[in-house]
């Protein structure tokens, strides 16, 4: 099964409660994608996911917890931090390297098929990607494919918002 890096904003949406539209949006498609996606992909997840969730306010903090409890956490490598040190000096990633740079450094290192994200500014990014690309390439590493739970709804699926 294909391998998705599960990003903190995933069970950040799937948990939020506030109703303007575009939050209201992207938590239904998260709820929808969610279990389809324990059983279609291999999720994995990282400490500096754990990290982030772990400093959101309760009840939130629980239940995103509580979602990630079953799914593998890879290990934070040297070759991880180095890798989202270059994101940061290259100016792939903003300068928080434990944050966008570590997840992309995690799911790029361990060669994960996607890494399943709703930060459009700095991951699902379609600008950012040749960026990606040429650093990734020159550190000899694979890029995964960087999608939201809609876009992955749609390739698993085949449902996009004019479908159903």
């Amino acid at each position: 099964m294909p391998i998705v890096y599960v990003e903190t904003t995933i069970p950040s949406f799937y948990c939020d409660e506030r109703t303007t539209p575009a939050v209201v949006f992207r938590r239904e498609l998260t709820r929808i994608w969610w279990p389809a996606a324990r059983s279609r992909y291999d999720l994995v997840t990282s400490q500096a996911v754990l990290a982030e969730l772990r400093r959101a306010p309760e009840p939130k903090r629980t239940v995103m917890l509580a979602m990630m409890e079953r799914i593998p956490v890879l290990a934070l490598t040297e070759q991880a931090l180095r890798v989202a040190k270059v994101y940061v000096a290259q100016r792939v990633m903003p300068r928080d390297p434990g944050g966008d740079a570590m997840h992309l450094a995690l799911a790029s290192v361990n060669g994960c098929d996607y890494l399943a994200t709703w930060n459009c500014r700095h991951l699902a990014n379609a600008e950012k990607l040749p960026h990606i690309r040429a650093v990734n390439g020159e550190l000899g590493l694979p890029v995964p494919i960087l999608a939201t739970p809609e876009q992955l709804m749609e390739e698993a699926h085949g449902v996009g918002p004019d479908q159903g």
